[in-house]
């Protein structure tokens, strides 16, 4: 019994002990992976250069696209309120087009018996004005009776609503209601362009029955445009209106346009982006509807902890900073970027690296020398 005992004792002291030699070993593994020791040959053949962090305002520069667009009072979509056939147009996308000229004709006899039906309500709230007057003479003088003059009264109120009525829907296919008589009755009627601008689309052939939901035209006036850009979730409270804007196009990016925050949309889709309308500071024909351009927007300058971009090295999508330990031995320390300007850039963990010299010179060299150490 006595020998059993004595066995379980030493096996329990025998688990404890190696507890606890296991776990700062383990401790000193990780440790070493981050740590790399030079000789003296080595250190002077890099030439390691030290800096530390710098306390500093810096502004950074979000990357942003969108698309050249016109204003919707400059986006003109022209139909036929009350249909028809499409019986004459020149018109070709890229003609341009004046305010008032008549770009098309239409033809349909609805035309002819609206017209007709104007003239004729017209001779007919002429008698019934001078109906009216006559009863209302008898109706003073007690000749007629109150309902009879009552009825002529109403009569004459309906025609007056009716022609009002037909005179707007004469307008409606730019036809003048003062100038049309029984002599010049037409079966055809224009369509005018109601801007200065150029064609955009034909959407209609000859011959085509316009239903009043169709668009035959599209325009543009072209002479206020802006630059919409997209911008994500996380870049929103980076911007204001008033910020500048620098954009440039893919075919000439040497070519800058200069403009202002104008409008910032509040609202955020789903893909987790908003977007905000910018004015150019000069105009430039060059510029279209449609056309896709890319803008850098710079933020308003904050205080920040900046090193010398050299002084950062990636891998494995990951950003380290070397720091000195001791003589010939660096440490690799993992690194969150911020902003960058002018060959800085923010380190967003400062508190790790304050008051400790960093390599700024030799880091790219020391990060291969390390990863050829672990491969061996």
């Amino acid at each position: 019994m006595k020998n059993i005992i004595s066995i379980i004792i030493l096996l329990l002291f025998t688990t404890c002990g190696t507890k606890e030699t296991n776990t700062p070993k383990q401790e000193i593994i990780e440790n070493e992976l981050d740590i790399i020791d030079l000789t003296e040959a080595q250190s002077e053949s890099i030439q390691i250069e030290f800096g530390t962090l710098e306390s500093k305002n810096i502004s950074s520069v979000i990357k942003l696209n969108g698309h050249i667009q016109v204003p919707p009072q400059n986006l003109i979509s022209v139909g036929m309120p009350l249909g028809g056939f499409l019986s004459h147009s020149k018109l070709m996308p890229g003609m341009r087009v004046s305010k008032g000229e008549r770009i098309a004709t239409m033809e349909d006899q609805q035309y002819i018996h609206l017209q007709q039906e104007f003239l004729n309500t017209k001779l007919k709230l002429k008698y019934a004005e001078s109906e009216f007057k006559r009863q209302k003479d008898l109706n003073q003088s007690k000749a007629t009776s109150d309902k009879i003059f009552e009825q002529t009264q109403m009569e004459f109120e309906q025609l007056k609503v009716a022609l009002n009525a037909l005179i707007e829907k004469l307008k409606l296919i730019h036809v003048n209601p003062a100038s049309l008589t029984e002599n010049n009755i037409s079966k055809s009627i224009a369509i005018i362009s109601p801007i200065n601008g150029y064609v955009s689309k034909v959407n209609m052939n000859i011959g085509t029955y316009v239903n009043p939901t169709d668009i035959i035209f599209e325009l543009i006036n072209p002479s206020d445009y802006h630059l919409v850009l997209k911008v994500f979730e996380k870049d929103m409270n980076k911007i204001s209106i008033g910020q500048q804007i620098i954009a440039y196009n893919n075919f000439n990016p040497e070519k800058k346009y200069f403009g202002n925050i104008l409008l910032i949309n509040k609202d955020i889709t789903s893909d987790g982006a908003s977007s905000i309308l910018c004015n150019f500071q000069t105009k430039d024909k060059s510029l279209m509807h449609g056309m896709y351009m890319n803008a850098d927007l710079e933020t308003t300058a904050k205080p920040a902890y900046i090193i010398s971009e050299d002084a950062v090295v990636t891998f494995e999508s990951k950003n380290y900073l070397f720091v000195k330990l001791g003589k010939n031995q660096y440490q690799r320390l993992e690194a969150v970027i911020g902003a960058q300007e002018n060959g800085m850039v923010e380190i967003m963990n400062h508190e790790l690296f304050n008051k400790k010299n960093i390599v700024l010179k030799g880091a790219y060299t020391l990060l291969m020398k390390m990863e050829n150490k672990l491969d061996e």
